[in-house]
């Protein structure tokens, strides 16, 4: 449908796409990956025709459209979400404006055998096979349903645009691209201001569309949901997989091994045989072995390894102060914001204990709550009811949603760390800021030109400058690429403090949590468990909140029915913990027999005898290592 030819793209005298090209097939869902800076929105914006590139082409079919939802975007005012919404069917109400005039015009003429009235059957024809390509379902139905997938509440659809937040007004926009169906979506980052549930229902959406989909996301469970191909940019080239994220990952490093053995053995031997040259070279009754291994060595292909991008963030929080064992708590805490007409309420009545070294996530969707909890914890916004309780000698640290509104634009990289930083930690900055890939020229940057996640480790950074026992965290992966998350999430994991954490990226939460507050209705609720258990006990209580709606049981039978609904569930994790537990139990045993295996061949592999096979060696180095990371992974997942 579309192809990328030879494409190059240059600043100044740096190459950001270097050369590459791919094809992207009718309804095919692909994956673009890379760090952040790695060329993948610009790539977005060429393909689309907002901006041109140094060199090369993008062949697209006349009458393809395209729809794309750029990280940035301007938002319309002056019109409620449904108006709005309701716009993405202009081309819909043209083509049907088109089709009543010809069909008013055929119904006035007689002249069935003329030349004109033939183009006008025509015309009805081609406008008629335009309007099938759309839902034959009304506009405001298909935009309601669209908009209610996307989180908007029934009473919302008439509040004017220009009343929500900026996140708000995004999946406005998405629900425009959606409802025009496109034959290819571009979509740069959607999930950055969706809340758990309205993703989930992106993705069963773009998982069962017809349209084409190149899809940059720093949510790994997405990808995987909805891609089946991956292509990823580094360092200005590409590499194409025909399989999702995870399993390109498991590809890669595969790849990448391969080539590090097949060079390492071939080395070995070019090092033999130029030893043998050196050796030989003059003793004529060798000369035709010399001559001939020289030959040998001109025509050899040379294996090469694919460069790759190493440059990672180093994050590793230094040691909590010790607190309180109760952190924060409040009963009956009522928290809102003050109006012209009296306060806002945003969630009232609800109970919240932090203990020491806890790791809480807050979920919900945008504007329920979370953000103002985050505000009564740091002190910065007064309850309007209720008793709350702060622990003793608690050392807060904050990372804010819009680091934009919190860093000063004037200030440059190195000068917001310098103004804060005291004592001898001001004389390790630089290395601080290595840490966080900001290195050589990149600290003298202004804050006005950072990016998106450029500013998110700048404020992660800052974060690093004081010893902390509780980390706020609001929206703290929005902007970072796949690989910073995944180390911070590590950073997290080790850090010995109390943790509070805004997200929507399950990826991220799942592991590092053990505690989820949900805000939903102006009421908080407590899910002890991990988010995956969040996920399973929300998708029950929906269910159970239908039949109640369609059946309406009498209070007695439900509560009985309750009962016997709980007993079941501890009774079958009972047997899931059992289950899981002799399932931790083997694939420790099996882990350890892995890694003896392993240990062994790399033993004969740094001393090969006669007799030993180097190549089918490290073909069984390489299978071990597979089935040990496999192992290792379901362990890991497991404890």
């Amino acid at each position: 449908m579309i192809s990328v030819g030879d494409l190059t793209v240059r600043f100044g005298g740096f190459t950001l796409l270097d050369h590459i090209s791919f094809h992207i097939s009718e309804n095919e869902k692909i994956a673009l990956v890379g760090k952040n800076g790695a060329g993948k929105s610009t790539l977005m914006k060429i393909i689309c025709g907002l901006q041109s590139p140094t060199s090369g082409s993008i062949d697209k079919p006349e009458g393809v459209r395209v729809g794309y939802l750029p990280q940035i975007m301007e938002h319309h005012r002056g019109r409620t979400v449904l108006e709005e919404t309701l716009t993405a069917f202009d081309e819909v109400n043209a083509v049907e404006q088109e089709l009543a005039r010809v069909t008013r015009e055929m119904e006035t003429r007689t002249d069935y055998e003329s030349p004109g009235y033939l183009r006008l059957i025509e015309e009805m024809g081609e406008l008629s096979d335009r309007l099938s390509a759309f839902h034959s379902e009304p506009p405001r139905v298909q935009a309601e349903r669209t908009l209610k997938g996307l989180g908007f509440l029934p009473d919302e659809l008439d509040r004017r645009t220009e009343t929500f937040s900026q996140g708000w007004n995004m999946r406005i926009e998405l629900a425009k691209i959606l409802l025009r169906q496109p034959d290819l979506l571009l979509l740069d980052e959607p999930t950055n201001h969706l809340d758990i549930e309205s993703i989930e229902w992106l993705e069963g959406y773009l998982k069962n569309c017809g349209s084409a989909l190149l899809l940059v996301s720093h949510d790994r469970k997405f990808l995987d949901t909805v891609t089946t191909r991956t292509v990823e940019l580094v360092l200005g080239r590409i590499h194409d997989y025909k399989v999702p994220y995870t399993q390109y990952l498991a590809l890669r490093a595969e790849r990448l091994e391969q080539q590090t053995a097949a060079y390492e053995n071939q080395q070995r031997m070019i090092e033999k045989t130029e030893d043998f040259i050196r050796a030989f070279r003059y003793k004529p009754t060798k000369s035709n072995q010399v001559q001939s291994r020289i030959k040998a060595l001109e025509k050899l292909e040379r294996v090469q390894i694919d460069e790759t991008d190493n440059a990672t963030l180093t994050v590793k929080f230094p040691p909590a102060p010790r607190s309180g064992d109760v952190v924060f708590k409040a009963e009956g805490l009522k928290a809102g914001y003050p109006g012209a007409n009296g306060p806002k309420v945003v969630f009232s009545d609800a109970a919240v204990e932090l203990r020491r070294g806890e790791k809480v996530a807050l979920v919900g969707r945008n504007g329920e709550g979370k953000t103002t909890l985050m505000r009564v914890l740091t002190g910065e916004l007064a309850p309007l009811d209720g008793e709350v309780f702060r622990g003793h000698n608690v050392k807060m640290g904050y990372f804010a949603q819009n680091q934009e509104d919190v860093l000063d634009p004037r200030e440059t990289v190195f000068s917001t760390l310098d103004r804060i930083a005291v004592g001898d930690i001001r004389s390790k900055l630089r290395d601080i800021l290595a840490q966080f890939l900001f290195r050589g020229e990149d600290i003298d940057k202004r804050v006005s030109v950072l990016s998106g996640g450029e500013r998110a480790r700048l404020g992660m950074a800052k974060l690093m400058l004081q010893s902390h026992n509780l980390l706020l965290l609001d929206e703290p992966t929005n902007h970072m690429d796949i690989k910073s998350k995944d180390i911070l999430k590590q950073a997290l994991q080790a850090y010995d403090g109390t943790l509070v954490v805004v997200s929507h990226d399950r990826d991220f939460l799942d592991g590092l949590v053990d505690k989820i507050y949900e805000f939903r209705g102006g009421r908080v609720r407590e899910y002890l468990g991990g988010v995956q258990v969040f996920l399973e006990r929300r998708k029950l209580e929906s269910l159970q909140e239908l039949e109640r709606s369609s059946s309406a049981p009498a209070a007695a039978d439900e509560a009985k029915t309750q009962r016997r609904e709980e007993f079941r569930q501890n009774r079958a994790q009972g047997r899931e913990d059992r289950k899981k537990k002799n399932r931790i139990s083997w694939l420790e045993t099996e882990i350890a027999r892995l890694e003896a295996r392993q240990k062994e061949i790399e033993a004969k592999l740094s001393a090969p005898g006669e007799n030993d096979d180097v190549l089918e060696l490290t073909r069984a180095y390489l299978e071990y290592k597979r089935e040990l990371d496999a192992r290792t992974d379901e362990w890991g997942s497991l404890i």
